[in-house]
Protein backbone atom coordinates (compact mmCIF):
# COMPACT_ATOMS: atom_id res chain seq x y z
CA UNK A 1 0.00 0.00 0.00
CA UNK A 2 1.53 3.32 -1.03
CA UNK A 3 2.33 5.68 1.78
CA UNK A 4 2.95 8.82 -0.28
CA UNK A 5 2.70 10.24 -3.79
CA UNK A 6 6.34 9.24 -4.49
CA UNK A 7 5.52 5.61 -3.74
CA UNK A 8 2.69 5.70 -6.25
CA UNK A 9 5.03 7.08 -8.94
CA UNK A 10 7.65 4.40 -8.24
CA UNK A 11 5.17 1.54 -8.46
CA UNK A 12 3.63 2.88 -11.68
CA UNK A 13 7.09 3.11 -13.27
CA UNK A 14 7.80 -0.52 -12.32
CA UNK A 15 4.47 -1.59 -13.84
CA UNK A 16 5.28 0.21 -17.11
CA UNK A 17 8.70 -1.47 -17.31
CA UNK A 18 7.19 -4.92 -16.75
CA UNK A 19 4.25 -4.40 -19.12
CA UNK A 20 4.79 -5.31 -22.75
CA UNK A 21 2.07 -4.97 -25.30
CA UNK A 22 0.97 -7.99 -27.26
CA UNK A 23 2.45 -6.41 -30.39
CA UNK A 24 5.86 -6.02 -28.76
CA UNK A 25 5.83 -9.64 -27.64
CA UNK A 26 4.90 -10.76 -31.18
CA UNK A 27 7.71 -8.65 -32.68
CA UNK A 28 10.22 -10.21 -30.30
CA UNK A 29 9.00 -13.71 -31.13
CA UNK A 30 9.21 -12.99 -34.88
CA UNK A 31 12.79 -11.77 -34.42
CA UNK A 32 13.62 -14.92 -32.47
CA UNK A 33 11.96 -17.06 -35.16
CA UNK A 34 14.03 -15.31 -37.83
CA UNK A 35 17.16 -15.86 -35.78
CA UNK A 36 16.18 -19.51 -35.27
CA UNK A 37 15.65 -19.86 -39.03
CA UNK A 38 19.11 -18.41 -39.67
CA UNK A 39 20.59 -20.95 -37.24
CA UNK A 40 18.77 -23.78 -39.01
CA UNK A 41 20.02 -22.48 -42.38
CA UNK A 42 23.65 -22.64 -41.22
CA UNK A 43 25.73 -25.67 -42.08
CA UNK A 44 26.34 -28.30 -39.41
CA UNK A 45 30.00 -27.28 -39.29
CA UNK A 46 29.13 -23.64 -38.62
CA UNK A 47 26.63 -24.58 -35.91
CA UNK A 48 29.21 -26.83 -34.24
CA UNK A 49 31.32 -23.72 -33.66
CA UNK A 50 28.48 -21.93 -31.82
CA UNK A 51 28.01 -22.12 -28.04
CA UNK A 52 24.54 -23.73 -28.16
CA UNK A 53 22.83 -25.32 -25.19
CA UNK A 54 22.00 -29.03 -25.29
CA UNK A 55 18.33 -28.23 -25.96
CA UNK A 56 19.26 -26.07 -28.94
CA UNK A 57 21.68 -28.66 -30.29
CA UNK A 58 18.98 -31.30 -30.12
CA UNK A 59 16.49 -28.91 -31.76
CA UNK A 60 18.95 -28.27 -34.59
CA UNK A 61 19.44 -32.00 -35.19
CA UNK A 62 15.68 -32.43 -35.33
CA UNK A 63 15.37 -29.43 -37.68
CA UNK A 64 17.87 -31.06 -40.04
CA UNK A 65 15.76 -34.23 -40.06
CA UNK A 66 12.50 -32.42 -40.89
CA UNK A 67 13.98 -29.82 -43.24
CA UNK A 68 12.01 -31.19 -46.21
CA UNK A 69 8.65 -30.98 -44.36
CA UNK A 70 7.72 -27.30 -44.63
CA UNK A 71 4.88 -27.07 -42.10
CA UNK A 72 6.62 -29.24 -39.51
CA UNK A 73 9.77 -27.16 -39.87
CA UNK A 74 7.79 -23.94 -39.43
CA UNK A 75 6.30 -25.23 -36.17
CA UNK A 76 9.69 -26.49 -35.04
CA UNK A 77 11.24 -23.06 -35.65
CA UNK A 78 8.56 -21.60 -33.36
CA UNK A 79 9.71 -24.12 -30.76
CA UNK A 80 13.34 -23.08 -31.34
CA UNK A 81 12.29 -19.45 -30.80
CA UNK A 82 10.81 -20.39 -27.42
CA UNK A 83 14.09 -22.06 -26.45
CA UNK A 84 15.98 -18.98 -27.63
CA UNK A 85 13.73 -16.80 -25.50
CA UNK A 86 15.10 -18.53 -22.39
CA UNK A 87 18.72 -18.54 -23.66
CA UNK A 88 21.41 -15.90 -23.33
CA UNK A 89 21.91 -14.92 -26.98
CA UNK A 90 24.99 -12.71 -26.49
CA UNK A 91 27.58 -15.55 -26.78
CA UNK A 92 25.83 -16.93 -29.87
CA UNK A 93 25.72 -13.51 -31.57
CA UNK A 94 29.38 -12.97 -30.68
CA UNK A 95 30.40 -16.32 -32.19
CA UNK A 96 28.46 -15.59 -35.39
CA UNK A 97 30.09 -12.17 -35.62
CA UNK A 98 33.55 -13.71 -35.20
CA UNK A 99 32.83 -16.23 -37.98
CA UNK A 100 31.64 -13.48 -40.32
CA UNK A 101 34.54 -11.20 -39.41
CA UNK A 102 37.08 -13.95 -40.08
CA UNK A 103 35.99 -13.99 -43.71
CA UNK A 104 36.35 -10.20 -43.89
CA UNK A 105 39.83 -10.39 -42.37
CA UNK A 106 40.89 -12.96 -44.96
CA UNK A 107 39.50 -10.77 -47.74
CA UNK A 108 41.38 -7.75 -46.39
CA UNK A 109 44.59 -9.79 -46.23
CA UNK A 110 44.06 -10.87 -49.84
CA UNK A 111 43.62 -7.26 -50.96
CA UNK A 112 46.72 -6.22 -49.00
CA UNK A 113 48.81 -8.94 -50.66
CA UNK A 114 47.57 -7.91 -54.10
CA UNK A 115 48.55 -4.31 -53.34
CA UNK A 116 52.02 -5.38 -52.19
CA UNK A 117 52.44 -7.46 -55.35
CA UNK A 118 51.45 -4.55 -57.59
CA UNK A 119 53.78 -2.17 -55.71
CA UNK A 120 56.66 -4.63 -56.03
CA UNK A 121 56.15 -4.87 -59.78
CA UNK A 122 55.81 -1.10 -60.20
CA UNK A 123 58.62 0.04 -57.88
CA UNK A 124 61.15 -2.78 -58.27
CA UNK A 125 64.19 -3.11 -55.97
CA UNK A 126 63.25 -0.29 -53.56
CA UNK A 127 59.95 -1.98 -52.74
CA UNK A 128 61.69 -5.37 -52.49
CA UNK A 129 64.17 -4.02 -49.91
CA UNK A 130 61.36 -2.42 -47.89
CA UNK A 131 59.42 -5.69 -47.98
CA UNK A 132 62.47 -7.70 -46.84
CA UNK A 133 63.02 -5.33 -43.92
CA UNK A 134 59.37 -5.79 -42.92
CA UNK A 135 59.37 -9.57 -43.42
CA UNK A 136 62.87 -11.02 -42.84
CA UNK A 137 61.57 -14.52 -43.66
CA UNK A 138 61.47 -13.61 -47.37
CA UNK A 139 64.43 -14.75 -49.46
CA UNK A 140 65.97 -11.79 -51.32
CA UNK A 141 67.05 -13.66 -54.45
CA UNK A 142 63.77 -15.56 -54.81
CA UNK A 143 61.56 -12.45 -54.42
CA UNK A 144 63.69 -10.42 -56.85
CA UNK A 145 63.45 -13.16 -59.44
CA UNK A 146 59.68 -13.44 -59.01
CA UNK A 147 59.25 -9.65 -59.26
CA UNK A 148 61.47 -9.45 -62.34
CA UNK A 149 59.54 -12.24 -64.13
CA UNK A 150 56.16 -10.78 -63.14
CA UNK A 151 57.24 -7.33 -64.39
CA UNK A 152 58.22 -8.86 -67.76
CA UNK A 153 54.79 -10.48 -67.98
CA UNK A 154 53.08 -7.21 -67.16
CA UNK A 155 55.06 -5.34 -69.84
CA UNK A 156 54.03 -7.99 -72.36
CA UNK A 157 50.45 -7.59 -71.06
CA UNK A 158 50.20 -11.32 -70.39
CA UNK A 159 49.62 -11.75 -66.68
CA UNK A 160 50.01 -15.40 -65.91
CA UNK A 161 52.28 -17.89 -64.26
CA UNK A 162 54.92 -15.58 -62.71
CA UNK A 163 52.30 -13.03 -61.59
CA UNK A 164 50.45 -15.81 -59.75
CA UNK A 165 53.68 -17.31 -58.41
CA UNK A 166 54.64 -13.94 -56.89
CA UNK A 167 51.27 -13.73 -55.16
CA UNK A 168 51.55 -17.31 -53.89
CA UNK A 169 55.03 -16.64 -52.51
CA UNK A 170 53.85 -13.47 -50.76
CA UNK A 171 50.86 -15.31 -49.34
CA UNK A 172 53.11 -18.01 -47.87
CA UNK A 173 55.82 -15.71 -46.50
CA UNK A 174 54.38 -12.26 -45.80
Amino acid sequence: MPQSANDIDDSSQEMEEEFKSKTEIKREMHKLQDFGQSLVDMSKHQRSRLPLSEDLKYAMVLADKISNKHEALRRHIRHIAKILLETDLEPIHHAIEVMANKHQQESAKFVRLETIRDELIAQGNDAVEALISEFPKIERQKIKQLVRNAAKEKKAEKLGKHYKNLFTYLKANA
